[in-house]
């Protein structure tokens, strides 16, 4: 059977677009209910059970049996080893990568995670004190495909950050094996762990991992168990069970964000050969079926010549059965009106991954308000960002780039306010604490402010 991607061919002059244009863009991010049921009951088995709810999942959804929480930990010999066995190349890859993710990062700390204050003409002393997080759990996926690069992108910030404990937590499920409920990504054979994974892990400076994944890995994180320590925050990507295990315990612990599928939008003025357009779309549409990739672009013949080398490049990709289900149910060319009007549209969709794929790409870009990742000329592919740019490759999906941010070494830090008053600044601050606190009807909160008035400390 002949494979077809088609995606939908809009045009803003139409009358329907509004209509087409919400369809195409409509995603739910509802949670099945039977996943909610199952995911709530492997989280308070885990938190009453704890390691052994752990195991018991583990063997029934991952089919990777083990007597103890032990075997199914990884040790940094394991991560050394690992990394000695890649080929040479991969090595080289991997150092690059890292230390480009780290020099990006070491940047991104020295603007604005530093701890700074300052002194009013009073005395009083005010400012903001920043602390890395204590120990942060990691999920890297495993089963359909292993992503070294995840790891690198959540454990390398967390380190520049200051965070002392990485614990990383990832799924080597066997073919076979009864995934519902669990990590439902089993393809490996036997179980094996991902010789490429365990070396960016070495790479990327993670303390502890284990061999478990799905919401029990979730559960054992945020809860801890007798093994497993409990962490203060949890990043990463999963299926539908992580994430829905990862919205029911945010309260207990931190959390990233809830991804949605994957998304590339390409803002394009012609200028950009084709087959590279066409090829940076599937780069997002290979993900899986529910993935986006759009293409917005002024000029007619150009969409038309981009459809054509979709068809071309199509049958040569070993995932073209997923491309093409992902740009026929949600991928779309779009014809504008002219360049300004694609940014408008750009801003309206608030995509993960934005190409501006032109000639002049800092035309556009100060046009361009709501995005994970803004990739700048013909030559930026998204793909160079998802692995060794530097930039975080976590970004926000479905819209909430309009409110939210790439993960960064900011996600690892929390802020305390730090206030030192003086007594000169007592008497000034303190008069105006009161007289709010009286309008609230908070008595003791004016008579604390109020005893500081003209009152000066006895020396001890």
């Amino acid at each position: 059977m002949t494979l077809v991607a088609a995606p939908a061919r809009l045009s803003t002059a139409a009358a329907t677009f509004e209509a087409d244009f919400a369809a195409r863009l409509h995603w739910s991010a509802d949670t099945d209910a039977a996943i909610e049921q199952r995911v709530a009951d492997i989280l308070a088995e885990v938190q009453k059970r704890g390691d052994a709810a752990v195991l018991e999942y583990t063997a029934r959804f991952d089919g990777l049996s083990a007597p103890t929480m032990a075997a199914l930990e990884l040790t940094q010999a394991d991560f050394k080893a690992a990394f000695d066995a890649i080929p040479q190349a991969q090595r080289d890859a991997l150092q690059a990568a890292a230390q480009r993710v780290r020099s990006y990062h070491e940047a991104q700390k020295k603007a604005s995670g530093e701890s700074w204050s300052y002194r009013d003409e009073d005395g009083t002393l005010l400012g903001q004190k920043v602390t890395p997080l204590d120990r942060v759990g990691i999920y890297v996926p495993g089963g359909k495909a292993a992503y070294p690069s995840s790891l690198l992108m959540n454990a390398i910030p967390a380190h520049v950050a200051g965070v002392q404990e990485i614990i990383m937590v990832v799924p080597t499920p066997v073919r076979g094996s009864v995934a519902t409920g669990g990590t439902g990504e089993g393809t490996s054979t036997k179980g094996e762990r991902n010789e490429l994974v365990l070396a960016a892990a070495y790479v990327a400076g993670v303390t502890r991992a284990f061999t478990i994944g799905g919401a029990q890995a979730v559960a054992a994180l945020a809860y801890g168990t007798d093994t497993v320590p409990k962490v203060d925050k949890i990043t990463g990507p999963g299926n539908a069970y992580v994430a829905s295990a990862k919205k029911r315990v945010f309260g207990t612990v931190g959390i990233d964000m809830i991804a949605g599928p994957s998304e590339i939008l390409v803002l394009a003025d012609g200028s950009t050969p084709p087959d590279w357009v066409a090829m940076d779309l599937f780069s997002q549409a290979e993900h899986d079926e529910l993935a986006q990739s759009i293409l917005l672009c002024p000029d007619a013949d150009y969409i038309a010549a981009v459809q054509r080398e979709i068809d071309r490049l199509l049958p040569t990709m070993p995932r073209a059965e997923i491309i093409a289900k992902s740009l026929t149910g949600r991928g779309a060319l779009i014809l504008t009106k002219d360049m300004e009007e694609a940014c408008a549209i750009s801003n309206r969709i608030a995509p993960e991954h934005l190409e501006v794929s032109s000639t002049d790409p800092h035309r556009w870009e100060p046009l361009l308000r709501h995005a994970g990742a803004i990739f700048l000329g013909g030559y930026t592919s998204e793909s160079l960002g998802d692995y060794c740019a530097g930039p975080n490759h976590v970004l926000p999906t479905s819209g909430t780039a309009r409110f939210s941010s790439p993960l960064g070494v900011y996600d690892f830090q929390k802020r305390s306010s730090l206030i030192e008053v003086s007594e000169a600044g007592a008497q000034v601050l303190g008069t105006i604490a009161a007289e709010l606190a009286y309008g609230e009807g908070l008595q003791a909160h004016a008579q604390a402010a109020e005893m500081r008035l003209k009152t000066p400390l006895k020396p001890r």
